[in-house]
């Protein structure tokens, strides 16, 4: 997985491509939100368009993510989840537990 990051309206957009399959994966998207709430930026848009795979591990890191956003404060929001990932969440009944979004624009809206 490669990790891109820009802000945009106060909000941190994480835009990982390829697949979230933990490991390094893992210790990446972690390291960058710790870093985002090190930087007070605790509002933070998860861009899954880029996303090939998922498994269960790198489900896991979506749910330490959304757990330590919610821990400092934060939010954490989905973008543009396909339908391989739609479905993961749907199977696992953790569809509920995440706000999606169609765009990362109605993410970062959604916010305000």
């Amino acid at each position: 997985m490669k990790l891109t990051d820009r802000e945009q309206n106060g909000v941190m957009i994480l835009e990982p491509r390829g697949k979230i399959m933990g490991g390094p994966d893992a210790t990446l998207l972690h390291d960058k939100l710790y870093d985002c709430i090190q930087k007070g930026k605790t509002k933070v848009v998860i861009d899954l368009s880029r996303i090939e795979w998922m498994n269960s591990t790198g489900l896991g890191i979506l749910i330490q993510s959304y757990s330590t956003l919610r821990n400092s404060d934060g939010q954490l929001k989905l973008a543009r989840v396909t339908e391989k990932i739609q479905s993961l969440l749907t199977i696992t009944k953790l569809e509920p537990v995440f706000d999606a979004y169609d765009s990362v624009e109605d993410a970062i809206a959604s916010f305000e």
